[in-house]
């Protein structure tokens, strides 16, 4: 029988404020960063599991840590143990009775729980021979079902409700897996609004994401109000009023303020409004939708657990829900937030601004379109276009839609080099840029983009 024989760590980390790529009101300088692991087996070439955390640089070496403290749960494991009952491995994780004091559910261990559950569902998608969305939407309610960990939700949600609700999704399956893999899924960039960008690029950037098909793109806002007004001016300006207009604030803002500084942007027309203020004030979102009515609240990138998504849908704190593929407890906590956005009638448009977040989350909304909700209405992944050169199989973007990934995983594979070369502090990257290999450097979009 295989076996897990390492879980293998890397510290990988891009240089991405040198050009101020992702840079918002919170978070101006981020490099973006991977805390990586690799499940790796006795299978000898046979495949190995791939996943990983987002970060934005510093701190990305504790996320490491937390990963490789859950090594006694994987190495020297059956590998079909382990992928014959993922519901019950990532419940195993959660439930690690040390490390579950580091949350409980929550923060650094929690998101390196996530980093093994996704690496163990590309390692089983691999096996299976079938992208993970694939793999998930072919699968019974049942399982799907079994999957789930519906402790702290069956106050909002049962498994008899989520069965219901997979059940009823369940005779569309086939039309709408041939209608994703011949049309795709609908997106909106990101890529033109990072709030580091100077006015020419911004409107430059925005006229372009319009002719390269997408129909809705977003801005950063928050450092400074009247900054703000000029810039969703030339945003606006740029793409005319039929393409749709969303800003982020990054939880820049208190509720009064919040309120207040949507109101004044309001005119413009917004798509929405994303984390106007602190991720954990669920109160907080309510007020400033009911304040605002009209304007769309979404929030939930930085959302924890499935216990605050569900606390968000009972509140009415918003409009739109973001799910992220790291921030939880991997692809099993995110099929419970989508399971509850369904049973509450709340879109999901997920969240993907930043390294290989576009390639994992991709999976996710095609499960919930396949399997779930059963619909794209009011809905959309978020696309920027950064770093998708470092993967094995990166996310295929034409005329504004995700086309449906079609190798066998997660798509959460990084290159080799990449590893070698952006690992952190040793790596070429970090050591001179001109040491690079010529796989490695700056892909030719970003260069056009800068």
């Amino acid at each position: 029988m295989v076996r897990i024989t390492a879980l293998d760590t890397y510290d990988v980390r891009f240089p991405t404020s040198a050009q101020l790529d992702g840079s918002d009101a919170m978070n101006p300088d981020p490099d973006y960063s991977a805390a990586y692991a690799i499940l790796r087996t006795d299978d000898r070439g046979g495949p190995e599991g791939h996943g990983f955390v987002f970060t934005i640089g510093r701190g990305n070496e504790v996320q490491q840590v937390a990963i490789e403290a859950l090594a006694h749960h994987v190495v020297g494991r059956r590998v079909d143990e382990i992928i014959g009952d993922l519901g019950g491995f990532a419940r195993e994780l959660t439930g690690d009775s040390q490390l579950r004091w580091l949350g409980p559910e929550k923060g650094v261990m929690h998101m390196a729980i996530g980093a093994v559950v996704n690496a163990a569902w590309d390692l089983a998608a691999k096996y299976a021979g079938k992208p993970v969305w694939q793999l998930i939407s072919e699968m019974s309610p049942e399982q799907i079902v079994d999957l789930v960990d519906f402790r702290y939700l069956t106050d909002a949600l049962s498994p008899a409700e989520a069965l219901d609700i997979l059940r009823r999704a369940e005779s569309g399956r086939a039309e709408r897996t041939a209608q994703l893999l011949a049309a795709g899924y609908p997106a909106y960039t990101t890529s033109a609004g990072w709030l580091g960008y100077s006015d020419d690029k911004l409107a430059r950037l925005a006229r372009d994401a319009v002719a390269d098909g997408f129909r809705t793109i977003k801005i950063k806002v928050g450092r400074d109000v009247d900054e703000d007004l000029r810039r969703v001016k030339i945003a606006r300006d740029a793409v005319g009023p039929g393409i749709g207009l969303a800003v982020d604030a990054n939880q820049r803002w208190g509720v009064d303020e919040a309120a207040e500084w949507i109101s004044r942007l309001a005119p413009a027309g917004l798509a929405w409004v994303e984390e106007p203020t602190s991720p954990d004030d669920i109160l907080g979102h309510a007020e400033i939708r009911r304040r605002v009515a009209g304007t769309p609240i979404s929030t939930g990138e930085h959302g924890q657990n499935r216990i605050l998504f569900k606390q968000l849908l009972q509140a009415g704190a918003v409009d739109i829900l973001q799910i992220d593929a790291t921030r939880v407890a991997g692809v099993n906590e995110n099929l419970a937030i989508l399971l509850l956005a369904a049973k509450f009638g709340v879109p999901v448009v997920p969240h993907a601004g930043g390294v290989g977040l576009c390639e994992l989350v991709q999976h996710l909304a095609m499960i919930d379109f396949v399997a779930i909700s059963g619909t794209m209405a009011e809905r959309a992944i978020e696309f920027v276009d950064h770093l998708h050169e470092h993967f094995r199989d990166p996310v295929r973007v034409a005329d504004g839609r995700y086309l449906a990934p079609r190798a066998p995983g997660f798509s959460a594979e990084m290159l080799p080099e990449t590893l070698r070369d952006y690992r952190y502090p040793t790596g070429a990257a970090w050591r001179s840029p001109v040491e690079l290999a010529p796989t490695a450097q700056v892909s030719a979009k970003e260069l056009e983009n800068s």
